[in-house]
C-alpha cells in the first residue's frame, strides 16, 4: 500500500489532552461523564474531542461502568500486617462515594514504582500510595494523574499527602521509657525505608531531652521483617548489654526482638523493655502484650480518599497529619 493509501492514524485520548491542555486522565473523566470535574474543563475537553473527531474505543469504555471513579492504591507489600487495615479503610471510604478501587503492590521494590504507576494511569482516575521514590520521579511517572502520597512528607505541590505524626509518637515512647526509669536505650531502625517518615532524628532528640544515653552503635539498621528484628536484637544485646530498653521502627521488628529474647533467655520487660510503632493487632496477642505507638490505619485510608476527592475536584492539595497515641501494655 502506498503512503497516500495508508489509513489515517487513529486519534488518541492523549491527542485530545494535548489540544485541550489537560492530562489524559482529565480527558477520560470528561469523555466518560464522570463527576468531580470542573464544568469549564469538561467543555474544553469535549470541544477538543469534537474538533479531532475523537471516538473512545469500545474496550476503553468497557473497563468501568459509566460515571464511575476508579482509585488506584499502591502498597509495598500486601502481606505486611500493616496494610490490610489501611486497604480496608480505603475501600470502605471509596465505596461510600460509589468509587471502585484497584489495588497493586511494588513487592517492596522501589524500582518498580514508576512502571507500576504508568500502568495504573491508564486504568484509574486518581492514585493513592505508600511510595518510596523521590517526588521528581513520581511527578514524571504520574503524568498529571492526581496523586496522594501516604506515610511520609512530600514537597511536590501537586501531590496530596497523608502522614502520621511520627515525631510526637516517638517522643511519647521515649518519655514513657524515661518515666519507667530507663537511662540507657537503643533502637532498631529501618533507615533505608525512604517510603516512610524517619524515626531516628526524633528518637535521638527525645533521648537527649530526657537525659537518656544512646550509646554509639546502639541504633541498629534492619529490614522490615521479623527475621531482621530477631538478628538486630541479638546484635544489640551482644554489643550493648547495658541497654535496658529498645524502641523499634515498627511492630514487625518488635516481634522479631521478642523471638530473639525468648531464644536468648532475656526477660521482657525485666531485662529489656521493648516499644514498637504502628499498633498492629498482633501486638496484643504476644506475651507480654507489646507497648506500641498506635496509628489508626483505617482512618489513614479514609483520609487518603478524602484527599483524593479534593484533587479530583481541582482543589489545592492537602497535607493531612494523622495523630498517634502510645498504647501502654506489658512490654515496657
Amino acid at each position: 500500500m502506498s503512503e497516500q493509501q495508508q489509513p489515517p492514524r487513529r486519534v488518541t485520548l492523549k491527542d485530545v489532552a494535548k489540544l485541550a491542555g489537560v492530562s489524559h486522565q482529565t480527558v477520560s473523566r470528561a469523555i466518560n461523564d464522570k463527576g468531580e470535574i470542573d464544568p469549564e474543563t469538561r467543555r474544553r475537553v469535549l470541544d477538543a474531542a469534537r474538533e479531532l473527531n475523537y471516538r473512545p474505543s469500545r474496550f476503553g469504555r468497557g473497563l468501568v461502568r459509566p460515571g464511575a471513579i476508579t482509585l488506584g492504591l499502591i502498597v509495598s507489600d500486601v502481606v505486611n500486617p500493616f496494610f490490610p487495615e489501611l486497604i480496608a479503610g480505603v475501600i470502605a471510604a471509596a465505596e461510600e462515594r460509589g468509587w471502585q478501587v484497584l489495588i497493586s503492590s511494588t513487592q517492596d521494590d522501589e524500582t518498580r514504582e514508576p512502571d507500576l504507576i504508568r500502568t495504573l494511569a491508564a486504568q484509574v482516575d486518581v492514585l493513592v500510595g505508600y511510595l518510596s521514590s523521590p517526588d521528581a520521579t513520581l511527578l514524571a511517572a504520574v503524568e498529571g494523574l492526581p496523586l496522594v502520597v501516604l506515610g511520609r512528607p512530600v514537597h511536590e505541590p501537586a501531590f496530596g499527602a497523608v502522614e502520621a505524626d511520627v515525631a510526637s509518637g516517638v517522643h511519647a515512647a521515649v518519655a514513657h521509657l524515661a518515666a519507667r526509669g530507663h537511662r540507657i536505650i537503643g533502637m532498631i531502625d529501618c533507615s533505608g525505608e525512604s517510603g516512610q517518615a524517619d524515626r531516628r532524628p526524633p528518637f535521638v532528640d527525645a533521648a537527649a531531652a530526657h537525659g537518656l544515653t544512646v550509646p554509639s552503635g546502639a541504633i541498629v539498621d534492619a529490614a522490615q521483617t521479623v527475621d531482621a528484628g530477631d538478628a538486630a536484637f541479638a546484635r544489640l544485646r551482644d554489643e550493648h548489654p547495658e541497654v535496658t530498653a529498645i524502641f523499634t521502627f515498627n511492630d514487625m521488628l518488635a516481634l522479631g526482638a521478642y523471638r530473639a529474647a525468648r531464644r536468648l533467655g532475656v526477660a521482657i520487660p525485666g531485662d529489656c523493655a521493648i516499644v514498637g510503632f504502628d499498633g498492629l493487632p498482633v501486638g496484643e496477642l504476644v506475651d507480654p502484650p507489646l507497648t506500641s505507638v498506635h496509628l489508626d490505619k483505617r482512618r489513614m485510608g479514609a483520609i487518603a480518599v478524602e484527599e483524593a476527592a479534593r484533587l479530583l475536584a481541582g482543589e489545592t492539595p492537602g497535607r493531612a497529619m494523622l495523630p498517634v497515641e502510645l498504647a501502654v501494655r506489658g512490654s515496657a
